[in-house]
């Protein structure tokens, strides 16, 4: 399955050895890390020494006997039996927040063995560095972050390169995709909404071409995503985690999508509840989308932090958990509950992209679902999981900030009145 990131890894892989630095791959369980990196492996180096920290116990305790890069290096060379030559193999350091002094050890990779490729992955990095500040090497490594495959990736994996380029090519132009185009590519997405963009899950969708086994794959790594909780979190901690994670469903489908405590427990407080969400955020698991009292730039400096929307990290994670009918989901009946759906979607296409998740509500009068700063632009975006898009809260929206564009998501076609952007909603990766 190609991803997007594999044209970063290639542009990380070319870089000069003095300003190449060790690379950290963050993200949730599940999302292909581990596939990605050892494929980027396999394609583009002589070998590559893999090492899963979290697994093989005895090589993270000889991190935390030493941690100069040349001893490493020599360690692993005995310890796998490979040879590690500078500029033709990848280190591969794997679930990396297992082992606090591994993580640690690329800051001196980068200044005493840039010479040497290395890459770390893990699925809680997050949640490590943000116990073990101390730990995490500053300014001495690259970053990225993956999430599920984008509804783009999701086209490529199902053979639909050339539907991505009409798309592209609409979404510039704003004229109408051909009916039976546009009727495909909402065919597509509404299947997206289903399988989501875990590769295992898309992998066990495509190989059958049948949705049976895909509630299985997406329950196994909810559970997964329960054990990690168990694991890395005391007892008390992971309750409290477990109980705003399986809240999430209910959240999204009230008319004021906030996040409201008393939800997960009756009378929840952000004193009693905040930590587990900063910690389901930290691992991936959930996107947090900040409330804004002004739609001008900074967005930023307009946050208010105790107000915010919660998604699941995969939109097909959350139709799962919810039961929802397949039916429902693929068909062209009305439901309530597939608003909340589509505005999971929309948020986790706008993270996948890197846009910070923002929205903006005036007095509980409007409100818009997601905002966007484009540069010095400010963009607002409204989502409709069907055709009918009536809506007053993008004008209340545009009288108060006059933003450059605004953007309704919804299933009709491509078309553009004023400064509104008609945009159907498998056309989100185009932004």
């Amino acid at each position: 399955m190609k991803r997007k990131i594999e044209e970063y890894l290639l542009q990380w892989k070319n870089t000069d050895n003095s300003k190449r630095k060790p690379l950290l791959v963050y993200g949730a369980r599940q999302v292909g890390k581990t596939y990605t990196l050892e494929k980027f492996g396999t394609e583009n180096f002589s070998n590559m020494v893999y090492v899963n920290l979290e697994t093989n116990l005895s090589l993270a305790e000889f991190f935390n006997a030493d941690i100069d890069p040349h001893k490493i290096i020599r360690y692993l060379e005995a310890a796998l039996d490979q040879p590690i030559i500078p500029g033709k193999t990848l280190i591969f350091l794997d679930e990396i927040q297992a082992c606090e002094r591994a993580l640690t050890s690329l800051k001196y990779f980068c200044e005493q063995a840039p010479e040497y490729h290395i890459v770390a992955a893990g699925s809680l990095l997050g949640v490590a560095i943000n116990r073990e500040h101390s730990s995490f090497p500053v300014g001495k490594v690259n970053s990225q972050t993956m999430y599920p495959m984008d509804f783009e990736e999701y086209l490529w994996a199902r053979g639909k390169t050339a539907l991505t380029r009409e798309i592209k090519d609409a979404y510039v132009t704003m004229e109408a995709l051909p009916e039976p185009l546009h009727r495909q590519a909402i065919d597509l997405y509404k299947e997206y909404l289903v399988v989501g963009g875990m590769p295992g899950v898309v992998n066990v969708f495509l190989e059958s071409g049948s949705f049976r086994n895909v509630p299985t794959s997406q329950n196994e790594i909810m559970n997964n995503y329960i054990a990690d909780m168990a694991k890395y979190a005391s007892n008390s901690e992971s309750v409290k985690i477990r109980a705003c994670y399986n809240s999430i469903p209910t959240q999204l489908a009230k008319d004021n999508k906030k996040f409201q405590y008393k939800i997960v427990q009756r009378g929840g407080s952000a004193a009693l509840f905040g930590p587990a969400i900063e910690w389901l955020n930290f691992a991936g698991v959930v996107l947090k989308c900040q409330r804004i009292n002004r739609a001008v730039e900074p967005v930023e400096v307009y946050v208010e932090p105790s107000a915010f929307k919660l998604y699941m990290g995969d939109v097909g994670l959350l139709t799962a958990k919810t039961g929802i009918a397949l039916q429902t989901v693929l068909g062209k009946g009305d439901n309530v509950f597939m608003g909340a759906i589509a505005e999971n979607y929309i948020a986790g296409q706008l993270a996948s992209q890197g846009k910070k998740l923002y929205y903006w509500e005036s007095k509980s009068i409007a409100e818009v679902d997601f905002v966007w700063q484009e540069g010095r632009d400010i963009v607002g975006i409204e989502v409709k999981s069907g055709e009918h898009t009536r809506s007053r809260s993008l004008s209340v929206f545009s009288e108060a900030y006059s933003p450059a564009y605004n953007i309704r998501f919804s299933l009709r076609n491509f078309g553009q009145t004023g400064n509104l952007k008609s945009v159907p909603l498998y056309a989100v990766f185009c932004l």
